[in-house]
């Protein structure tokens, strides 16, 4: 694993972020403060090395998380040196070091036209089309950032990343059919993604929990499905596991069935000997999991604790289920 000032900042925890913004200062102190565009300046000048800027940017979203807007600031002077303020990038980040530093809506408002303002000039700068949609929906603009999201896609269609949000945005509306196939547009681009088919066997279970197309089986049938190839993709995955036995418990339980063997003729579930084998498979998993995270073997800790807990109660559920 690449050092904390190399690693994606989305990855950071919050108490890694602190320990990267505490060493921002030093890094400063270390590395030149201005670059010349003269070549004599390049002829004089060590070998630029891009792993510098990577940490400049890894520098700057860590104080901004922080608070330490000064050095944030001290780190974006560095880049907007380097690579001018025209760069797409750069542009980005100044909105974004703007938006942390806004104060109510009407700043945040300011910020949005800056954003329109860049795009009315060029409609295909991706980092500012990505910093107005997330600011939209910071501001509890939901339609207007799934909008934007739409037209976004028309001309940056294989977006993985586009396609998770805008599937995020509409579950967050409750558009369980537009979720779904928002997430699927993302699994055609990245289809060995094993959290990608665990999130849509999350949305399915939702969408069938929710009864709101009346083809509960249909969402289960399918859910089962993505749950285990997300697990087949990656053997130790947590929420693959726990969403495959939430799904089977549900499967499994008498007062959820259908009256009818099937809604219709495409829904083929499993032979109930199968759910009952893969409810035991990921119950076995689960409980390894959990057992192993709490003893702190230390091959096991890389797991979220939050998740961890919520298989914990799962398990504890199913166990008093037995028991009565």
């Amino acid at each position: 694993m690449p050092p904390l000032l190399l690693r994606p900042h989305a990855t950071l925890s919050h108490a890694e972020a602190l320990q990267v913004a505490q060493q921002a200062p030093e890094f400063l102190r270390k590395n030149p403060a201005s670059y010349s565009a003269s070549p004599l300046f390049s002829l004089f000048s060590p070998p630029e090395n891009s792993k510098t800027w990577t940490i400049y940017e890894n520098l700057l979203l860590a104080c901004l998380r922080t608070g330490d807007y000064t050095t944030a600031h001290q780190c974006l002077d560095r880049l907007v040196i380097r690579f001018g303020v025209n760069d797409e990038r750069i542009q980005a980040l100044q909105g974004l070091v703007k938006e942390a530093e806004a104060t109510d809506n009407s700043e945040l408002e300011n910020v949005l036209k800056e954003y329109e303002a860049i795009l009315a000039n060029d409609n295909t700068n991706v980092p500012i089309s990505k910093r107005r949609i997330a600011l939209l929906r910071a501001m509890g603009r939901t339609a207007e950032a799934s909008e934007a999201l739409v037209q976004f896609l028309d001309f940056a269609t294989t977006d993985a990343e586009a396609w998770i949000e805008l599937s995020d945005l509409y579950l967050s509306q409750g558009l369980y059919a537009q979720a779904i196939y928002a997430q699927e547009e993302a699994l055609v681009i990245a289809p060995n993604a094993w959290n990608l088919h665990a999130r849509l066997g999350e949305m399915l279970f939702m969408a069938a929990e929710s009864g709101s197309d009346g083809h509960p089986q249909a969402h289960l049938a399918e859910s089962l499905k993505r749950f285990c190839r997300s697990i087949e993709l990656c053997d130790d995955y947590l929420r693959g596991y726990y969403g495959l036995k939430r799904v089977t418990d549900k499967l499994l339980d008498k007062d959820s069935r259908p009256k009818k063997p099937s809604e219709s003729d495409d829904v083929v579930l499993p032979e109930t000997s199968t759910i009952e084998q893969l409810n035991e498979a990921a119950t076995k998993k689960l409980g390894e999991i959990v057992r192993k995270y709490d003893a702190k073997d230390p091959l096991w800790q890389g797991y979220d604790s939050g998740e961890v807990a919520a298989a914990r109660a799962c398990l504890s559920e199913s166990s008093q289920k037995i028991v009565r």
